[in-house]
């Protein structure tokens, strides 16, 4: 049997959001959207702030952004800027989903359907 978790409180505080990210208010690239997986290369280590190493745990198998945002309870924008931070330093890969081939030239590339379900079935999961 699967254990259920309380779902995660939304962080809306703005004075913790600004400690939480340093002040910051953008990623430092786009490298991340939402449905972008996240892979942890590394264990979290003693004394590095809680949201990385929370973040850490939660991706030792991928996780999709809007996944870790949900977990942690904390707007997307701010989970970007701390995957930024665990990127930089090598902490985590960003595996960005695969794209089904376009059947028309010129237009758009639509998510891989099978990526697609493991999103769903992720966010189902919380």
């Amino acid at each position: 049997m699967s254990e259920r978790r309380a779902p995660a409180v939304r962080d809306e505080d703005p004075d913790r959001l600004y400690t939480v990210t340093g002040g910051r208010s953008r990623a430092p690239d786009k490298a991340f959207d939402l449905v972008t997986l996240i892979v942890a290369q590394c264990e979290p280590v003693a004394g590095m702030q809680s949201e990385h190493a929370r973040i850490l745990r939660m991706c030792s198998a991928p996780a999709a952004v809007v996944e870790i945002a949900a977990e942690l309870g904390l707007p997307v924008s701010v989970v970007k800027i701390l995957l930024g931070d665990l990127a930089q330093a090598g902490q985590i890969t960003a595996r960005h989903p695969r794209f089904s081939p376009s059947r028309r030239p010129g237009a758009a590339r639509l998510p891989d359907l099978d990526t697609l379900k493991q999103v769903l079935h992720g966010l189902q999961q919380l």
